[in-house]
């Protein structure tokens, strides 16, 4: 394991700044930086959202500050770098947490505009954070970290085409970054977040679509897509907690881990894939946890139709 950073990275009064801070995961670090006395700069584009979470932090005590923020701009995140070095005067901790899923299936009937506005957030809002933030942490030559949240999805093939480039992007992306930051001999580190089932509403993304991405492709229809929702739908209510993925980011930060799994059942499948790779084999991965109970409810529905 990498050598721990100084305690001085997660500690009171220094900032971490974490984008699609309003709900789900981005909430969840930003409920515990403030816990230990961060400063924490919660961004996010969902702006009624944002002052309503920020807000309920703020009245614990904690220092907050809420920053409109679009990822997908780069313009939009230079200017939270600007909002939070204003406020604080530097930046030790970044999670380029913000994301968005689409529901085109399969991929080549996904519309360009869902290609452009999930690989936009996804990756281009972590591109965009990794190039604004690194410089200034690396020219404050003091410990820091920039945490990328991908997915399971960024590791396993076989779900949502669209959503996995992107995620896939997201650790290509962090794991060069790492290498680089170790030849330089620079302070700051890096990890990526592979999560899988969390208590988050990514499946009400559609909310927050740019008015000039309209052309969504329809969600799928059929008996197997209303099943599989429908159990999807159960394994997100019943996923991780969204504060539980922060303890666990906050444990791998001290700890200078690149690659966080909060979800150690899917270790096997991401297993299965590397031998696969390397046999030189043909991709047949793995169904997740709890697939068999969608497989069993799709059997009975079928049964009832026939």
């Amino acid at each position: 394991m990498s050598p721990s950073h100084s305690p001085d990275v997660i500690a009171p009064s220094k900032v971490a700044v974490v984008t699609g801070a309003a709900s789900g995961i981005g909430l969840g670090l930003s409920e515990r930086f403030a816990a230990e006395g961060m400063h924490v700069v919660m961004a996010d584009v969902e702006e009624p959202a944002l002052s309503k979470a920020a807000a309920a932090i703020a009245d614990t005590g904690a220092s907050v500050l809420p920053v409109v923020t679009d990822v997908a701009d780069r313009g939009a995140v230079d200017a939270l770098r600007d909002s939070a070095t204003a406020a604080f005067g530097a930046v030790h901790v970044v999670c380029n947490n913000a994301g968005v899923g689409a529901s085109g299936f399969p991929s080549w009937s996904s519309t360009l505009d869902d290609w452009r506005w999930v690989l936009g957030v996804n990756l281009m809002g972590v591109i965009h954070g990794v190039r604004t933030f690194l410089p200034i942490m690396i020219d404050q030559d003091t410990e820091g970290h920039i945490v990328n949240t991908a997915s399971l999805a960024g590791l396993l093939s076989g779900g949502g085409t669209v959503y996995s480039v992107s995620k896939f992007g997201v650790v290509a992306l962090s794991e060069g970054v790492y290498l680089e930051l170790r030849q330089g001999g620079h302070k700051p580190g890096i990890s990526v977040l592979c999560p899988g089932f969390v208590n988050t509403n990514i499946l009400k993304s559609e909310r927050n679509r740019p008015a000039d991405l309209p052309d969504a492709s329809p969600p799928p229809t059929g008996l197997v897509f209303d099943v599989f929702r429908e159990w999807f739908e159960e394994q997100l209510r019943s996923g991780m907690s969204p504060r539980r993925v922060g303890e666990i980011v906050l444990e791998a930060i001290r700890e200078d881990r690149f690659y966080i799994l909060p979800h150690p059942e899917a270790k096997p499948a991401i297993e299965h894939r590397t031998r696969q790779i390397v046999a030189g084999e043909n991709p047949v991965p793995l169904p997740p946890p709890g697939f068999e109970v969608f497989l069993q409810r799709l059997a009975a529905m079928q049964e009832r139709q026939s």
